[in-house]
């Protein structure tokens, strides 16, 4: 992770513009790593970062309540080591685009 964020450091300092994509994207990795090792792990988010990640970063997080955001933790993290990793994080937000999507769509 550290190595992407001095990439993203690097190409923001590049004198042509990202794409918006570019930027949601890197978005995305810099929001991960902001809420990584508070419950000690220094690579995946535990329960305590996902439940304040999604409280401080989604607007549906405060409308969830504790037993709702166990429910997700244990629906992400498919290896069942109590914590979220990158990878898990990404088909969260591939599943929440697709929900968003929806919504759009009427």
């Amino acid at each position: 992770m550290k190595k992407y964020i001095k990439r993203l450091i690097l190409y923001d300092q590049c004198p042509t513009k990202e794409r918006p994509l570019d930027q949601a994207v890197g978005l995305l990795v810099v929001i991960f790593c902001k809420y990584l090792g508070r419950d000690g792990d220094k690579n995946t988010l535990g329960k305590k970062d996902l439940t304040e990640l999604i409280q401080k970063e989604l607007t549906i997080g405060l409308k969830l309540q504790d037993a709702e955001i166990a429910k997700l933790m244990d629906d992400l993290d498919w290896n069942k080591g109590k914590v979220v990793s990158f990878q898990e994080y990404v088909t969260f937000l591939g599943a929440l685009t697709l929900i968003y999507d929806d919504d759009l769509k009427g």
